[in-house]
């Protein structure tokens, strides 16, 4: 129960976010989608290593001084991996009006959903994981780090939910078909983190490996993505506060309720 609960808060987030299409009329001002997406990134990067970085050098502390080989090799793989999906897959970002990736006839909006589902797959995994790991009784990883983790990604997903489905409003979709979209960039989260669960067994002698595989593929989306659009134009500074205050909250809740 409390496995399937874990993997659903994520999803929850992006859904909340996205029906704020419901009772905002515009778009969020840039001051504060520059502090959204600077806060998401600071729980971002605060969850890749209290929940994951640090959990996988943990479990390879049998291997003494080389403890940090597994989580780096992890973390290097997640970055290479989501390198080459950013090339792969059709997609545009947030205010940006060249698309990326493989050409493409896609609509905008379809690929705005897409720029937000290829970084999703990293986070569903990451929940996954640990979920994975503490189905199979991981030591190192505790229920309440692993719902922690789940809220941080959760809490980082609101600003996404809302970023997809208010500029599509403007744009001229109705209501409940931008809200369709906001929370379709959300579902494959909950996707990633069931099937990773599902092969848990094939999991556990790599998970320290995964772990840091899903650290890597969240930090690649930090500084590529949600750190530039966060600090274009003026008041980049907003955007340092967020991830600072994303970051603090982050890194208090791992290390208090784990």
């Amino acid at each position: 129960m409390y496995i399937t609960l874990g993997i659903l808060i994520p999803f929850l987030g992006t859904t909340l976010g996205a029906a704020c299409v419901f009772f905002l009329k515009n778009e969020l001002k840039p001051l504060v989608q520059k502090s959204l997406l600077g806060f998401a990134s600071g729980v971002m990067v605060a969850a890749s290593v209290w929940s994951l970085l640090i959990p996988a050098i943990d479990m390879s502390e049998g291997m003494g001084r080389f403890a940090f080989l597994p989580a780096a090799v992890g973390f290097v793989v997640g970055i290479l991996f989501l390198l080459l999906m950013d090339h792969i897959i059709p997609h545009l970002h947030l205010n940006s009006v060249v698309p990326e990736g493989r050409k493409s006839s896609l609509q905008k909006t379809t690929m705005l959903v897409l720029a937000v589902t290829l970084h999703n797959i990293p986070e569903g995994m990451a929940v996954g994981v640990v979920f994975a790991g503490l189905y199979t009784n991981q030591s190192d990883i505790t229920l309440a780090g692993a719902l922690v983790l789940a809220i941080g990604i959760a809490i980082q997903n609101f600003p996404e939910g809302a970023i997809i489905s208010l500029p599509l409003r403007s744009e001229g979709s109705s209501k409940s078909k931008a809200f369709a979209y906001g929370m379709a960039s959300g579902i494959v989260e909950p996707i990633a983190a069931a099937i990773t669960i599902l092969l848990s067994s094939f999991i556990v002698p790599i998970l320290p490996y995964l772990l840091a595989f899903a650290a890597g593929a969240m930090i690649y989306v930090v500084v590529e993505e949600l750190l530039p659009e966060a600090s274009t134009g003026e008041h980049s500074n907003i955007a340092t506060i967020g991830f600072s205050l994303g970051f603090l909250i982050m890194m208090i809740l791992d290390v208090a309720l784990s």
